[in-house]
Parts: C-alpha cells; structure tokens; sequence
C-alpha cells in the first residue's frame, strides 16, 4: 500500500463538502477511465465568490481525499483565485501524494475548474 500523510488519511477517512448542491450555478465532472475515479464538483456563487462547493466522488482514497480538499480550498474563495488552484497546489497542501496517484490531483483541480467554467457559460462571462 502506497504512503499517504496524515492530511491525506484525514481527507479520505473524513471528507469534507460530500454531497450535491441542487440549485447549483455551475456543475463540472471528469473522470478517468484508466483508473475508474470519477469525480463531481458542484458549486454556489454569489458576489464572484465561491460560497459554496460540495462534491461527489467514485474513486480510491487518494480521489475522494484529493476532492475534499480542493472543495476546502476553493469555499470562499473568488472564482479567479478558485481557477488557480493547481493540482500541484493540492497534493502540497495535503502533504504529497504518492507518484502514481498524482493524476487524482490533476482530477480535482478539473472538476472544479469544469464546474466554475460551466457557471460562467451560464452567466454569461
């Protein structure tokens, strides 16, 4: 079994923002088939601002760890600071990842960056 930080335990054993948002302003998912993790970002803006973020993930526990995170990262957070978060942002903020689960940092990063892509095509921005 491959390493993970404590921060990344923590992560994947108790997740933050699971869930969906119903009336979300932008909705993004990515998955890799390779791997089989999927994941689903959901968020809630107003004022610009990220005031919510909740997501829904199918994978390892380096995914869901990774998922959790970045929706931590992004909640409160303008959508242009929420586009700059990086998947090398997240797997050092949780400590690292193992080699051959840094794809799942490039995920999360995706799906939030899908979601905030899909709220701005609505909005019209």
């Amino acid at each position: 079994m491959p390493f993970y930080s404590e921060k990344v335990m923590d992560h994947f054993q108790n997740p933050r923002n699971v869930g969906e948002i119903k009336d979300a302003d932008g909705v993004g998912e990515v998955g890799n088939p390779v791997c089989g993790d999927m994941m689903t970002f959901y968020v809630k803006v107003k004022d610009n601002v990220l005031e919510d973020v909740k997501f829904k993930t199918f994978g390892c526990g380096a995914a869901i760890a990774v998922s959790s995170m970045v929706a931590e990262m992004a909640k409160g957070k303008t959508v242009d600071e929420a586009m700059k978060i990086t998947n090398d942002l997240v797997a050092k903020e949780l400590g690292g990842l193992p080699p051959n689960k840094m794809h799942c940092s490039n995920l999360g990063a995706d799906a939030l960056h899908k979601a905030i892509e899909d709220y701005s095509k609505k909005h019209g921005k």
